[in-house]
């Protein structure tokens, strides 16, 4: 017995075979590109990620006979992109992204009505579902006609293996109308944004079964049926499924092209003023909390685009021992930013610039200017009444062994690095596939992953960090003004 895992992540797609006793047998990735038809935008092709797909399945396959065993399937995905269907299932137009930022206006003017944030538990931030459908139906208004569903990108994969329109309660809560206390679609929501109920696909949990593969996509596969396909996740909550982040307390941060600092919740504990996003997890009775930075290991490579040094030498050359705060500060808003702002138009910049300032000196500032956006996070976590119990480290930044000793000491809490290199939202998804397809409690699938390593802080240097946070955070203010052209 076997179970896949499908991850359709930003840049690519990846799949993850997982055998019985929970251990990765084999994995397969396929990559695709996202348009920018205009300044803002981000698109994809939905037929790309079926084109991955097939060749990533054919791939395992192919290389692992244990593949033709599959009793499960889980998908999880980028969440918030909306994949617009007509009465046939045909995609009518690519998908929008969860980076795409065409729809801030409607997005404001949703958030301005109160029952938003009460009953989604969050802003209407412009990457969220519901304003891109309001978007098109003032600019695509013949699209928007048509549309006869709605998906995300983890359900349109779920469309595409039993033919069900099926979405989880994790993806689902990042639409803006979902009720997130309820684990419901809102009429209220759905009014607000001009949809109907019809025009939703049918909501399960993440460890639930959603259908079965259709007959003649296994065959064609080679494996044999009934092999259960589960509700899925998005993809944060996949990766706290793979990581065993189900409890109260127990989180992660993902150095990835955003960065994430995630905790999970027994309870529901929205907190819309704080820009914290609330989301229903995977599993049933149990929510999660994160804050998002829309650029974390961006801002590294956008330093490394423009001083021609690959960014491992960039952080190599720091050395693994971390220094007080550098001379030069980062505001890290290349794209805008989410958590606590909620401020699509801020950009980034650099203070403290002088004739003697080094490349290693702005290297450090990117670093540190990302850690402490994290730290906007933390900060906002602990008004909820957050703390965190077990914290894990992942993500491509996760790499640099400087840049973990910092964040371990500008959050002044121990990072936990997970044992082995598959802990992820595939390996997640793959969970969710076998709790689907068994009768194994979802909570003894997703145990904790083991810690290979600690990264203390530097206790030595937190005070230090505190007060440059303590000016960072002021230096937000300064930064508004002088790009929105006010008296500083």
């Amino acid at each position: 017995m076997s179970f896949l895992g499908i991850d359709i992540g930003t840049s690519g797609l990846r799949v993850l075979l997982m055998d019985e006793t929970g251990q990765p047998v084999g994995v397969a990735e396929q990559r695709y590109a996202t348009t920018h038809p205009s300044a803002g935008w981000s698109e994809q092709d939905p037929a790309d990620w079926i084109t991955a797909l097939e060749a990533a399945v054919t791939q395992l396959r192919d290389d692992y006979p244990a593949f033709a065993n599959i009793k499960g399937i889980g998908v999880a995905g980028h969440m918030h992109g909306a994949v617009v269907l007509d009465a046939s299932d045909k995609v009518l137009r690519p998908c929008i992204m969860w980076n795409d930022t065409r729809s801030h206006a409607e997005a404001t003017r949703m958030d301005t009505q109160p029952e938003f944030r009460r009953l989604s538990g969050n802003i209407v931030f412009s990457g969220f579902t519901a304003p891109k459908l309001e978007w098109l139906r003032a600019h695509e208004p013949d699209i928007h006609a048509r549309a006869a569903k709605v998906l995300l990108p983890a359900a349109y994969l779920n469309l595409y293996l039993t033919g069900e329109h099926v979405c989880d309660m994790s993806d689902a809560s990042g639409t803006a109308w979902l009720d997130l206390a309820a684990r419901a679609w809102s009429a209220p929501l759905l009014q607000g944004g001009q949809m109907t109920a019809d025009q939703m696909p049918k909501l399960v949990e993440g460890s639930a079964p959603a259908g079965l593969v259709r007959a003649d996509l296994a065959a064609r596969w080679g494996i044999r049926t009934p092999v259960a396909v589960a509700g899925g996740a998005g993809d944060n909550a996949a990766a706290a499924c793979g990581l065993g982040a189900m409890d109260e307390g127990a989180g992660f941060v993902s150095f990835g092209t955003s960065g994430v600092l995630l905790m999970a919740r027994r309870g529901c504990h929205p907190a819309p003023e704080t820009a914290l996003h609330t989301f229903c997890h995977a599993v049933p009775e149990r929510w999660y909390q994160m804050g998002v930075m829309l650029a974390a290991t961006d801002c590294l490579n956008w330093l490394s685009t423009i001083t021609g040094v690959p960014p491992q030498s960039l952080t190599t050359a720091l050395g693994d021992q971390i220094a007080a705060p550098g001379p030069v500060q980062f505001y890290p808003y290349l794209s805008g930013e989410r958590t606590p702002h909620n401020d699509a138009a801020i950009r980034g910049g650099f203070c403290g610039l002088d004739i003697a300032t080094t490349r290693d000196d702005l290297t450090r500032a990117v670093l540190e200017g990302v850690c402490f956006g994290l730290r906007d996070t933390l900060e906002a976590l602990k008004q909820t009444g957050g703390t965190f119990t077990r914290l894990y480290a992942i993500g491509g930044g996760s790499a640099s062994r400087y840049w973990l000793s910092l964040l371990a000491t500008v959050l002044n809490i121990p990072l936990h690095i997970p044992d082995g290199r598959e802990f992820g939202a595939a390996l997640g998804a793959a969970r969710l596939g076998r709790a689907a397809a068994t009768d194994t409690p979802p909570k003894q699938i997703m145990a904790a992953a083991p810690t290979s390593e600690i990264i203390a802080p530097v206790a030595a240097l937190t005070d230090a960090f505190d007060a440059r946070y303590a000016l960072f955070r002021t230096g937000y203010g300064t930064l508004d003004a002088l790009q929105n052209g006010r008296r500083v």
